[in-house]
């Protein structure tokens, strides 16, 4: 797997204490305010000027690079809603250029946190048939013969879409996938000690899918090191936390 779309990381998060740091405020809807950092813009360049040859004018590789964050961002809205919606507050959505956070609060309840997680991947589910439709919609109509770039761009998004389902269920922490199933043992074993459960499959998780990267896309490696060390960053932390719950507790 090549390309940012297979590098992006849709997750939810309630403490992530720099996220706005170098961030831009972008647009505002319904009270939740959108920030995008400064180095996407950044990463955004290099990813379309290295993706020339993919289509037949640099519009569409743009169009592609923000339908990968369109997608991100109603993924994030996911989150977002369903927090609201068990009386949890969250107002704010951060896009950087390896995906997207949703900062909120979820009351700390297992099943409030479980469907606050869940229902970004939800999104997906969602977005799937959808995508898939308008791709197959657009090859019956002939509109691929005639126009290949728009056959490209419907398919790569629907690629885009299926990948970040996969990627985001995973079960490290703290993608959706690590930390639905926090959700699921936290209903039997406590706040505390489900954290640390799920921390720990996911730092063991991390070096499996950082081994298993490299050997597959060895000349992508920059950012299967920067991926990993982010996600194991976050693991620790969460191992961290969870040993203050459990004191706590």
């Amino acid at each position: 797997m090549r390309g940012l779309h297979n590098r992006a990381i849709c997750r939810h998060g309630s403490r992530v204490n720099s996220a706005h740091s170098g961030s831009i405020r972008f647009f505002r809807v319904a009270g939740i305010q959108v920030f995008v950092h400064w180095s996407w813009f950044v990463v955004a360049w290099i990813e379309i000027s290295t993706r020339l040859n993919v289509y037949s004018s640099p519009v569409w590789n743009v169009a592609e690079y923000l339908g990968l964050f369109g997608i991100v961002l109603l993924h994030e809205f996911g989150h977002i809603l369903a927090c609201r919606q068990v009386g949890g507050q969250a107002d704010e959505i951060v896009l950087w250029p390896l995906g997207g956070i949703a900062l909120g609060r979820p009351p700390p309840r297992p099943g409030a946190e479980l469907w606050t997680i869940a229902a970004g991947p939800l999104v997906n589910v969602v977005l799937f048939p959808l995508l898939m439709l308008a791709t197959m919609a657009c090859e019956s109509a002939g509109w691929s013969a005639r126009v290949p770039d728009l056959g490209r761009f419907l398919f790569m998004l629907w690629s885009i879409n299926k990948w970040l389902l996969i990627f985001n269920l995973l079960p490290i922490y703290p993608l959706d996938g690590g930390q639905i199933l926090r959700s699921l043992l936290w209903f039997g074993l406590g706040r505390g000690r489900s954290l640390k459960i799920a921390a720990g499959i996911g730092l063991v998780g991390i070096v499996a899918l950082t081994a298993w990267r490299l050997q597959q896309a060895p000349d992508d490696w920059i950012w299967t090191v920067v991926l990993a060390f982010f996600l194991g960053q976050q693991c620790v932390a969460g191992w961290r936390h969870a040993a203050a719950l459990r004191a706590a507790e």
